[in-house]
């Protein structure tokens, strides 16, 4: 649609610009003949205009419904969060199992606000470059900077690269899913999903059995992206890369931390089993907040 509209702009100008030069060959008749098809290419112009606003009004409309459906989804998933708190269940593998479903509804809702957000941007785009054809600023022809070039090894967008990596991950790629977390971090670790990024790096590292790694991974989820909907399952893993280092009483004093920071949430039923198993839990329904364990071991 654009290119189309641009090339009708270009012959518009190319026509104007004839016009405007004096006439030294031809006759009344072309003279004629060239005003009309200007008239004609307008008009053109104008219904492609009007036809491109309403599908752009159409199209805005249905990514809000789509918004609040998403929206909706995620309300769900709380309930279903409270649904599982209040389920008395002693088989570990059961509350791993319903966690993790939890987990990945959650991270399906992120992921689909991402792509929400992604064309509502594009179709804002859109209509700005639209706009700047038809008025470009004064001193730019239309069209663009002359001379202008491309950016050059450009990243692909933020939702194709974020979900390359997740499905790479998801498949057991774990080397490419790491270049491609990374990558998403270096780029775009102002975004919204960068604290899921940060945290399926750290999950790459656990796979691998590189804890001391994993933790780190771990603690840069925890303290450069503290609103993310990561934190419990960060502090939850790096607990159990405690354990599995041979750090018991570490492991012992995330568990409770993450236990009283998120008493509620899938990974603290998790953490609450995981105590248990330990022989550890005494101190775990407590309202006191024990002191964090060390960063960085």
């Amino acid at each position: 649609m654009k290119k189309k509209i641009f090339f009708i702009l270009l012959i518009i100008g190319s026509l104007t610009a004839c016009l405007t030069q004096p006439v030294f060959a031809g006759t009344k008749e072309q003279l004629i003949q060239l005003q009309t098809t200007v008239q004609l290419l307008q008009d053109n112009m104008a219904r492609m205009q009007q036809s491109f606003d309403e599908r752009m009004g159409v199209m805005k409309d249905l990514v809000t419904q789509q918004t609040d459906s998403v929206n909706k989804m995620g309300s769900t998933i709380e309930n279903l969060h409270k649904v599982l708190q209040q389920q008395n269940t002693d088989s570990a593998g059961k509350v791993d199992q319903l966690s993790g479903q939890v987990q990945s509804l959650h991270d399906a809702v992120d992921e689909l606000k991402a792509r929400l957000a992604k064309v509502s941007k594009q179709l804002d785009d859109v209509q700005g470059t639209i706009q700047n054809i038809q008025n470009p600023p004064a001193g730019q022809p239309a069209g663009g900077t002359p001379g202008a070039q491309p950016p050059q090894n450009q990243a692909p967008p933020a939702d194709v690269l974020y979900n390359d990596a997740l499905r790479d991950f998801n498949a057991g790629k774990n080397d490419l899913a790491s270049q491609e977390f990374n990558q998403y971090l270096q780029v775009y670790g102002n975004t919204d999903l960068a604290g899921n990024a940060q945290f399926y790096v750290g999950e790459i590292d656990y796979r691998a059995g590189n804890f001391q790694a994993a933790i780190k991974d771990y603690n840069r989820v925890l303290d450069q992206y503290p609103g993310g909907n990561k934190n419990a399952a960060a502090q939850l893993k790096k607990g159990f890369a405690f354990l599995e280092l041979g750090q018991r009483d570490a492991g012992v004093q995330e568990l409770k931390s993450l236990i009283n920071r998120y008493p509620k949430s899938p990974e603290a039923m998790q953490a609450r089993d995981r105590l248990n198993r330990l022989g550890a839990a005494g101190a775990a329904s407590g309202g006191r907040i024990p002191r964090p364990s060390p960063r960085h071991p």
